[in-house]
């Protein structure tokens, strides 16, 4: 008998040794939010935002307490700095970091927009006007080092016509940006633009493969781009209008190989025969928000949280570049909501402001993401 009781303990201390793995953490605890400085700005979402160096900048969206009135005010972000790499996989900053106004934007006040950087140069276009319904195609750049707006090409074709467009999707690069998708509130886009900054010129690429689409979420790593979910309307690679494709670009072999632009990843919804995508119930979403992080203590990732698929929602995924699959994180752990700003800065990624379900409210709180950390809701 005596031998049965210290093999029952000895089993018990084991399961209770597995259970504090990592791996038996529930979604819902893996991976904490954690509260940075107030966005100083209107209460606000469908704003755009950038980075330049150590900081980041965010502007323009709309109130909807004021549906009528878009916004064309910028802020700037500076995070206090951390360790890179971090002395520990839990290391985290407890400071909120500081907002600084900027220069106003000069261009009509508007939501919906895009938002890249080029060589140091943040770059801001397309979206919407006060009226809600006047789509834009101008474009503008933010020079840091003076604090001040500079009016470039507009979004046209090769014989001038404009290519207006809101809830487009963009990425910088070291010497180019890219504008790709979107709507005109009549048709959605699959047609892909390149701005050269050394021409002050847009060029048409290969469109994207996939499904048109309006809202989809981006990331920028390792000199690509990726592009996937968005709300579409054209009847395949999507479930209740929401499109579940998801394509990574390359810009280098857009100046020398065009057959092979595109390549196509594991879809973000469970479409395949397989297992690995049997959990795969609420990446899909349009106004997702995403930001890389990079060289985590199990490699490289990618993040979506917040949008909305039928409701406003607070799923948080992370991607793993290395293995094409996905990991359910701990939900953004404000309200949900769509039209929200997401950015990466100092390899660190945050995500603030928003709009509540129906317009009816938005926000100011500003969290940054640490993957590796537990929930802690006093955070």
């Amino acid at each position: 008998m005596k031998r049965i009781n210290i093999t029952l303990f000895a089993l018990m201390l084991l399961g209770i040794l597995f259970s504090c793995t990592k791996a038996s953490i529930n979604y819902t605890q893996n991976g904490n939010w954690v509260g940075r400085a107030t966005f100083p700005g209107q209460v606000s979402g469908f704003g755009v935002a950038f980075t330049i160096g150590e900081a980041a900048y965010v502007g323009t969206g709309i109130n909807p307490q004021f549906p009528n009135q878009r916004l064309n005010t910028f802020f700037k972000y500076t995070p206090t700095t951390i360790p890179d790499p971090l002395p520990s996989p839990t290391y985290y900053d407890s400071t909120l970091g500081t907002w600084s106004k900027s220069a106003t934007f000069p261009g009509a006040p508007r939501s919906n927009a895009v938002a890249f950087t080029v060589g140091g140069i943040g770059y801001v276009g397309t979206g919407v006007g006060n009226d809600g319904y006047t789509v834009l195609a101008d474009f503008w750049a933010y020079n840091q080092a003076s604090n001040s707006w500079y009016a470039i090409d507009s979004l046209h074709d090769q014989g001038g016509v404009a290519q207006p467009r809101l809830d487009a999707a963009a990425w910088g690069f070291d010497t180019v940006g890219y504008v790709l998708t979107g709507t005109d509130n009549l048709n959605f886009f699959v047609d892909v633009w390149k701005y050269s900054p050394a021409t002050n010129k847009w060029t048409p690429k290969p469109y994207l493969p996939g499904n048109p689409r309006s809202g989809a979420t981006t990331w920028v790593y390792n000199g690509k781009g990726y592009i996937f979910g968005g709300f579409t309307t054209s009847g395949q690679h999507e479930v209740n209008n929401y499109a579940y494709d998801f394509w990574v670009f390359d810009p280098q072999k857009a100046e020398t190989d065009t057959q092979h632009i595109w390549s196509q990843l594991r879809d973000i919804s469970n479409t395949n025969s397989g297992t690995y995508d049997d959990g795969y119930t609420n990446i899909v979403r349009k106004y997702g928000v995403g930001f890389t992080i990079a060289k985590t203590a199990t490699g490289d990732k990618g993040y979506i949280t917040l949008g909305q698929n039928g409701t406003s929602i607070t799923y948080t995924w992370e991607y793993d570049f290395a293995t094409d699959l996905w990991t359910e994180k701990t939900p953004y752990e404000g309200a949900p909501r769509s039209g929200a700003v997401g950015f990466t800065l100092q390899n660190r990624g945050f995500v603030g402001t928003g709009v509540s379900q129906g317009n009816s409210g938005a926000f100011q709180d500003l969290r940054e993401f640490f993957p590796n950390q537990i929930y802690n809701q006093f955070d």
